[in-house]
């Protein structure tokens, strides 16, 4: 729920955010009726969808978490 929320705020501030791969799953953190594992999947692909937009920014330093959330 924490990713969503940190979505929604790049998306409603305009961020560098490119959350497509994340929207093509279709999934929700609401959506109970769906499996432990679409939403683990959901949970990596937006976490490093989130890693990837702040490595493009000053953060440099998370290029590191980003290398390791794509393993």
């Amino acid at each position: 729920m924490l990713l969503a929320r940190l979505k929604k705020y790049c998306e409603e501030n305009r961020l560098d955010c490119d959350f497509t791969k994340y929207n093509e799953l279709g999934i929700s953190p609401f959506q109970v009726h769906r499996s432990k594992e679409e939403h683990k999947q959901a949970i990596f692909v937006l976490g490093t969808e989130l890693v990837s937009m702040t490595a493009k920014t000053r953060f440099s330093e998370n290029k590191e978490t980003l290398e390791r959330m794509q393993e």
